[in-house]
């Protein structure tokens, strides 16, 4: 199955009040998406629930995100809305596999660099930073090709270490980097979407 990728704020009042009244109004449905020991597992998202949307671990809200997307038919449009008005705001995805694959890539090989490893919820200002890499990385890569890097040029100036490391690794994956389908707009939208966002930011991934 396809992978894919979805940025998610949270919004822990909405969450709060109309995920929970959902998760109990239809139990018996959304039982059939929980893990073993079904009950237990409910009872314990519906608890994290009421505390902060954000305390559910990757698997659980893969859960709930499988049960939206189950009762949405798979209309991709409206499961984002449902997701919203209980408190999931998914505000960018990647949706292609390939896209996906080199996403991953550079956030492996930027972890590798920062000596950090991250899990599905990232500290806003870390997520900034790695999105300042990848805008680098990705920026190389469109300076080669021709194409618009308007804002790694802005940003080099500020973060000379991570510019300078980006570099590096571009120059040592260069050939390969230049026959595949680029993903600097991907970094671009997220870093406009978030630069200003104090709150933790989550990522999911899916299958299609």
């Amino acid at each position: 199955m396809a992978e894919e990728l979805y940025f998610i704020k949270t919004n822990p009042v909405t969450a709060k009040i109309n995920l929970y009244n959902k998760l109990c109004q239809e139990e018996q449905d959304v039982l059939n998406y929980l893990d073993d020991d079904k009950k237990t597992s409910l009872e314990l998202i519906k608890k994290k629930v009421l505390e902060n949307v954000e305390n559910l671990s990757k698997e659980e809200l893969l859960n709930l995100f499988n049960w939206f997307n189950a009762k949405c038919n798979g209309d991709h449009e409206e499961l984002k809305t449902q997701l919203f008005v209980h408190g999931i705001d998914i505000f960018h995805e990647i949706l292609s596999p390939s896209n996906v694959q080199s996403f991953q890539q550079i956030l492996s090989d930027y972890e590798k660099y920062s000596q950090r490893i991250t899990n599905h919820i990232f500290d806003p200002e870390k997520f900034n930073q790695f999105l300042i890499y990848g805008i680098f990385f990705t920026g190389f890569i469109n300076k080669e090709k021709g194409e618009e890097y308007i804002l790694a040029d802005f940003l080099k100036s500020d973060y000379k270490n991570l510019y300078s490391h980006a570099e590096e690794e571009f120059n040592s994956k260069k050939t390969e980097l230049l026959s595949q389908e680029n993903i600097y707009n991907h970094f671009t939208d997220l870093y406009d979407c978030t630069k200003f966002y104090k709150n933790s930011i989550i990522k999911l991934q899916a299958n299609s």
